[in-house]
């Protein structure tokens, strides 16, 4: 049976994020929440990973001293957010915020993909844009404020227990508040194709799980000597994040004009 948080997709969409469903995410959890208070923002401290979303399989199926899922949310650095579990998750422990003491029932965990050290720092920026976005759709959605959002570090008894996140949570309730009170930049929107040229429609934006071109799907695996199957799957994503990242881009397996402008000189 599906578990309450069934509406966690639908808010973040709305809120224009990128949303990735987890197979079986709907009856996921270690049985159903309560009353959703708030927010318990974390990171993943993953020694050594650096793709976009590498805990995503200890998230869901938990680790040896802790069964999953381990919370309801995944967020890639890319953006992403991956949506785990529609119940209650092993995220929280003891603790307490704003004198709410049963963080795994009462408040949602997002997990978003970083190691906490020097060689994931400074985070990216579209990781951290979705970050604030996110939790401020989720916090408007529950009719809570900006200071139902925690970090880890502080909910966690006794103090000094947990690091998570690494960023300074003053300033990131600060970016919550400024969205919910409609005092925020619009997030940028990458466009859904090229501009046009000489009465001549540009490419379209390519990115995994969407309503692509075959042939330009095709066009990117050889440019990036790929098996040219026109199939935009995950193989295609982490070589088009690779490529990314070497030349400058922000890494988020999305190809749209600025991609296709580099892609061009290969």
């Amino acid at each position: 049976m599906p578990k309450s948080l069934i509406w966690l997709p639908t808010v973040l969409e709305e809120a224009g994020l990128k949303v990735s469903l987890c197979p079986g995410w709907e009856d996921r959890g270690h049985g159903d929440v309560g009353r959703i208070f708030g927010v318990i923002c974390h990171h993943t401290a993953t020694p050594g990973k650096h793709g976009n979303m590498p805990t995503l399989n200890t998230l869901i199926k938990g680790r040896s001293d802790l069964p999953g899922p381990l919370s309801q949310l995944g967020l890639g650095r890319d953006g992403t957010y991956y949506i785990i579990a529609a119940g209650k998750c092993f995220h929280a422990g003891q603790g307490i915020w704003n004198g709410v003491v049963n963080g795994n029932t009462n408040f949602i965990g997002i997990e978003a993909e970083n190691t906490g050290g020097a060689d994931d720092f400074p985070w990216p920026e579209i990781q951290l844009d979705a970050y604030h976005r996110g939790v401020a759709a989720i916090l408007k959605h529950v009719g809570q404020s900006h200071e139902w959002c925690a970090g880890h570090k502080e909910y966690a008894l006794p103090q000094g227990r947990k690091s998570d996140p690494v960023f300074d949570m003053v300033g990131f309730r600060i970016s919550v508040r400024d969205i919910l009170n409609g005092n925020a930049p619009p997030p940028r929107v990458i466009p859904a194709a090229e501009p046009a040229q000489n009465g001549k429609a540009g490419r379209a934006t390519i990115r995994r799980g969407g309503n692509n071109d075959t042939g330009l799907v095709k066009q990117i695996q050889q440019k990036l000597r790929l098996e040219q199957d026109g199939n935009f799957g995950p193989k295609t994503e982490a070589a088009v994040r690779n490529f990314q990242s070497k030349n400058g881009l922000v890494p988020d397996g999305i190809v749209g004009p600025k991609s296709w402008l580099i892609l061009d000189k290969i």
